[in-house]
């Protein structure tokens, strides 16, 4: 049996230019690497899967490069792209800073680093996670940052760079990565689904880029998951089956009770939403995000705000229509209200119900509607 790859690894970036929303940075690599302004220490911070090591790896790849392209990009056939490519290369080394946090292991580094690259220009070490290393890890690591050979680069990664020690930061170029919008990561998904012969729905492609919060891997992490559930045809029903989301569809029909003032309703739906396993918590949140984005598409300037597919954009914009800007801003005052007191409530179940009948008690104020 083949084995499988999953698709983190099989799509990974090989090239600044198939870096997934980073654009400034890889921009900024590139045009440092053309005119030969290379800092010594680069720092790259972020949320975890945006692309931080990947980045690492391809700079110090191009860096290398014994014939870079004219668009600054390795060229994938001299020797030094092919050893490192293999795993092969002596030039650049990776270190885990979560395993090898000791100062034994940074004293190592150090030795390593006075010896002249044999193949390439530069010696190039990545540390990944470099804030789980230790105090005297950082301090013997201090004096080899502040002056490194000529021949030496250094890029950190971490996930909270508010763990580095000043002196460290001081001393390296820091590039801080974005979350991944939703709609790149979406574009990605489509891509990966064309190519492994997915059939995708793009609102099912959608709502897995929304539960990513940012991080393509945890994207591709929760598509290969859909895959297997579902063997090959991604629906929107089966995301939000897989990955234990609660459905547009039942935001959409408390709205409607809520705006037609039919308190029965509402408790039934919320009731169904509990016997479905979901936690009152989740439901205050939703809510207050559905009527937040019924408020964006109030105004056709702000509706570019609404981060969903086109099918349930559609939705939106329609029972936007039925309600005015003055009743969403009471009813998301109401959820704001029943959110922050959620925790603390003893009877959890009573509070969101409370918050319901008070929704559905507020009478339509015509004066606040737009004109037609």
């Amino acid at each position: 049996m083949e084995n499988f790859v999953v698709s983190a690894r099989k799509y990974r970036p090989t090239t600044f230019d198939s870096v997934v929303g980073q654009l400034s940075i890889t921009s900024t690599l590139k045009n440092a690497i053309k005119n030969n302004h290379l800092a010594q220490a680069f720092l790259f911070c972020g949320p975890r899967g945006v692309g931080k090591t990947t980045c690492a790896r391809i700079l110090a790849k191009t860096i290398n490069c014994f014939n870079v392209k004219e668009n600054i990009e390795a060229c994938n056939e001299c020797e030094s792209c092919v050893s490192f490519d293999e795993g092969r290369s002596l030039n650049i080394q990776e270190l885990d800073g979560a395993s090898n946090n000791g100062v034994d292991e940074i004293r190592n580094l150090i030795d390593q680093v006075r010896f002249a690259p044999q193949l390439g220009s530069h010696k190039i070490y990545i540390i990944d996670e470099v804030h789980m290393l230790s105090q005297a890890a950082f301090n013997a690591f201090l004096k080899t940052l502040e002056e490194p050979p000529k021949h030496a680069i250094f890029i950190l990664a971490t996930t909270e760079r508010h763990k580095i020690i000043p002196t460290i930061l001081s001393r390296c170029q820091i590039f801080d990565f974005n979350r991944i919008q939703i709609d790149d990561i979406s574009k990605h998904l489509t891509h990966i689904a064309d190519q492994e012969k997915v059939k995708a729905e793009p609102d099912g492609l959608h709502i897995i880029s929304q539960k990513a919060d940012g991080a393509l891997r945890d994207a591709l992490s929760m598509f290969d998951q859909i895959v297997s559930f579902s063997g090959g045809t991604i629906t929107y029903e089966d995301v939000i089956e897989n990955l234990n989301i609660l459905d547009y569809d039942y935001y959409f029909k408390v709205t409607n009770s809520i705006l037609t003032n039919n308190i029965a309703d509402s408790l039934l739906l919320f009731n169904e939403v509990l016997n479905n396993g979901f936690d009152g918590h989740n439901f205050i949140n939703g809510l207050a995000e559905h009527l937040r984005n019924l408020l964006v598409c109030q105004d056709e300037k702000t509706v570019q705000l609404l981060e969903v597919g086109a099918t349930i954009k559609e939705k939106y914009i329609t029972q936007a229509k039925a309600s005015n800007t003055g009743q969403l801003i009471s009813f998301l005052s109401i959820a704001s209200t029943a959110d922050t007191k959620y925790k603390a409530s003893k009877n959890q179940r009573l509070l969101v119900e409370v918050m319901l009948m008070q929704l559905c008690s507020i009478e339509d104020n015509t004066s606040q509607k737009k004109k037609p």
